[in-house]
């Protein structure tokens, strides 16, 4: 209860200057990290350690924050994945090659600089961390998509890679978390393992969100639903899918993924009305999770080792940048631009979501805390590093940019 009043009080306060902040380089993450980061310092808050259970009144506390943030990354995926347009990824080759050879780049390239820098920590353990750090989240630098100066199809490009990126990123750690657990004798039988977590949690994930977006559909054509329901309707659909999927033995991140772009192209023209409520939700859910991870942060930050800190700046720098510049090769892209795509690949709330989901998985993993640890110095350092970066950053790049009204042959003739 303590921890629900402060988020209010915080959220409260930021909505009364929220619009003066929109000029500055503070960010809503900025804010509500900072705020948990004060409530862990001071005491004022305690939900136990977040690599490994306590006793008591803590460890519940931990269950519930857990159930907290698994709900705010189901919503999360669904609703990106809803609103995927497969004719606008045709139109815009630069989405699918930041997914498609960037992402698995950025595991590859992220698992090799672990095994050299942290040298405590296994193979797959190693590859944990690479998976957990390699969605970007666009709302740390909400500048940069948000911006009318930049070309539309950088700002889409960014958008599309963060909204889908986390997804992306699941199987590729639900089967390096079953091989981590083989290897330290925890767990047999990882090969059935993974294949039942990703194939079970997309079946379902298709069955529910196919069915209950047609559903949806033809009962608001025959009039029986009203707005208000349609919207709950949609948030209910991605909690409904993660739930089978866990029940079933399969995965309900990958299942409220697959769901959603179900659900999304079932739907129809019903998709964006109803996705109003299950962003709005989302966000509050987002914000709370940030909050959170501060006061997680607040326990966690006086382990941290100078190793650490060299791979997060490693992760948001070479991890980032190498993968993004190799996937747009024969895109005709600027210098600038290939720079400008791989410094605005922000580390947040699916990074601290999938750590909080692989401390569920296998507590007893031997390397459970410095992977815990690692995620926490390179998120901490990208809230600040790219919210502090993305209006300046922003205006320059864009000074740059053909003006939009250059004629037509030099405006498609000029690259981005």
């Amino acid at each position: 209860m303590v921890g629900l009043g402060l988020i209010a009080c915080v959220l409260f306060a930021f909505s009364l200057v929220s619009r003066r902040l929109e000029r500055t380089i503070v960010t809503a993450p900025m804010v509500f990290v900072a705020a948990g980061l004060v409530a862990g310092w001071s005491g004022a808050l305690d939900f136990g350690a977040a690599s490994h259970a306590h006793a008591g009144g803590a460890e519940l506390s931990r269950e519930a924050v857990f159930v907290v943030a698994e709900l705010a990354l189901v919503l999360l995926l669904f609703t990106d994945a809803s609103q995927l347009d497969p004719r606008r990824l045709r139109a815009n080759p630069l989405p699918l090659r930041l997914l498609g050879i960037g992402l698995p780049l950025s595991i590859g390239l992220g698992t090799v600089l672990a095994l050299v820098v942290l040298t405590d920590l296994e193979v797959w353990e190693c590859a944990i961390v690479a998976a957990v750090l390699a969605p970007t989240d666009a709302a740390l630098g909400q500048a940069v998509v948000s911006s009318p100066a930049l070309p539309s199809r950088i700002r889409e490009a960014l958008n599309v890679e963060s909204g889908l990126n986390d997804g992306g990123s699941v199987p590729f750690l639900m089967l390096f978390v079953a091989l981590a657990a083989s290897h330290e004798g925890l767990e047999d039988g990882w090969l059935q393992f993974a294949l039942e977590q990703i194939g079970y949690g997309a079946l379902i994930g298709a069955a529910v969100g196919a069915a209950g977006g047609l559903a949806l559909r033809h009962a608001a054509a025959r009039g029986w639903t009203v707005p208000e329901f349609e919207q709950l309707a949609m948030a209910a659909l991605a909690v409904i899918a993660w739930l089978l999927a866990d029940q079933a033995g399969g995965n309900g991140f990958i299942a409220a993924f697959v769901g959603g772009a179900a659900a999304g192209t079932a739907a129809g023209p019903l998709r964006d009305r109803v996705l109003e409520f299950t962003e709005d939700e989302g966000q509050l859910l987002n914000l709370a999770v940030f909050f959170i991870f501060g006061v997680f942060a607040a326990d966690a930050l006086g382990e941290a080792t100078w190793r650490m800190v060299a791979y997060a700046v490693l992760s948001l720098t070479v991890v980032r940048m190498v993968p993004v510049a190799l996937a747009v090769i024969g895109l005709g892209l600027r210098p600038a631009t290939v720079a400008f795509l791989g410094w605005f690949g922000p580390r947040g709330l699916a990074s601290i979501i999938l750590a909080l989901v692989v401390v569920e998985e296998e507590p007893a993993l031997a390397g459970i805390d410095q992977i815990f640890l690692v995620m926490t110095v390179t998120v901490l350092l990208s809230i600040l590093a790219h919210g502090v970066t993305a209006v300046p950053i922003t205006r320059r790049y864009a000074r740059g940019v053909p003006a939009p009204s250059a004629n037509l042959a030099r405006t498609t003739s000029t690259p981005a």
